[in-house]
């Protein structure tokens, strides 16, 4: 697979949480870092993706938020 995002971060599937329309994957990168993911049901089921299965979460962003604690 090759994209021109270029964080992309290989896990494992540790939880996927189902809806009517939309899921949350959860993809655990190593070093207790977890990434969710909330994607389609369908693509869900188009991927077969499954807790334990191997995965990538790709991540390509136009803008990102820094904050600090009050």
């Amino acid at each position: 697979m090759k994209l021109s995002a270029r964080n992309q971060f290989k896990g494992k599937i540790t939880e996927i949480q189902e809806g009517a329309v939309n899921g949350i994957v959860k993809i655990d990168i190593g070093g207790g870092n977890i990434v969710s993911s909330t994607i389609s049901m369908n693509s869900i089921k188009e991927l077969d993706l499954a807790v334990g299965k191997e995965a990538y979460a790709v991540i390509k962003a136009t803008s990102v938020m820094v904050g600090i604690d009050d």
